[in-house]
């Protein structure tokens, strides 16, 4: 408890890139989700709660109905998850979540980042440890007391809640996120989330600096440009 609220949400630093492979990454996250889950959100809360995620980042209504009705069809590509992990530019430690249809092109694309510019790929594990793997929900408020009082009547383990400017964060552990949601729409009637998703959170943070800052960039810029690419966690603290 205790820590800053400006330092937890630079802390979450995730990249999203240009518009056209933010709605890429969303038609790609929707499709797979409804192909396993089914493509109904009324009776699949995860597609449910990215279609609402996707909708408050403004992708098209029709990326979505495309992948919803990509899933309802038959046969079309097996998409699977994957992670990498390594040290970037500067030292800083990188979280890189993707989902491929071909593991051999992906790790490919993704070493490619690392090699050009002079970067490190890790075994599995070998940054995830240092990161928090919570869900996290933002909305407007004060009472943070009414917050984790509703957790604890709902029986959902709590790891933080901040109050500040009229803002509320509550983070919990990532497996506590529909059981979370859940109790806080229940609890607050109308409540509109600014946020709710599952990131990586650094528990320690590396300084990268002005020398290492133009790699550091063209590293992260050349993971954008990796289609099976969907999510970039680091632990960077860039330079002012």
């Amino acid at each position: 408890m205790g820590r800053s609220f400006e330092v937890r949400k630079e802390s979450m630093a995730k990249t999203a890139g240009q518009k056209s492979k933010l709605y890429s990454k969303y038609g790609k996250q929707i499709y797979v989700m409804a192909k396993n889950g089914g493509a109904d959100p009324a009776a699949n809360p995860s597609l449910r709660g990215l279609i609402e995620k996707a909708k408050r980042e403004q992708v098209p209504a029709h990326v979505i109905e495309k992948a919803l009705d990509k899933a309802n069809g038959s046969g079309g590509e097996d998409f699977a998850p994957a992670r990498y992990e390594g040290f970037g530019p500067g030292g800083c430690s990188f979280i890189i979540d993707c989902l491929t249809d071909n593991n051999n092109r992906t790790i490919t694309d993704v070493r490619n980042c690392f090699t050009k510019t002079s970067s490190k790929m890790g075994a599995p594990g070998s940054v995830a440890h240092s990161f928090e793997h919570l869900a996290v929900f933002s909305f407007k408020g004060t009472n943070g007391d009414e917050v984790l009082e509703a957790m604890l009547l709902a029986d959902v383990d709590v790891n933080d809640v901040e109050c500040e400017d009229g803002q509320v964060m509550l983070f919990t552990p990532a497996t506590e996120f529909f059981k979370a949601k859940s109790a806080l729409t229940e609890a607050m009637p109308g409540i509109e989330l600014e946020m709710d998703e599952i990131t990586f959170i650094p528990q320690t943070r590396t300084e990268v600096s002005a020398d290492d800052l133009p790699m550091f960039e063209k590293f992260i810029n050349m993971l954008n440009d990796c289609d099976d690419v969907q999510d970039v966690y680091h632990n960077a603290i860039l330079p002012g």
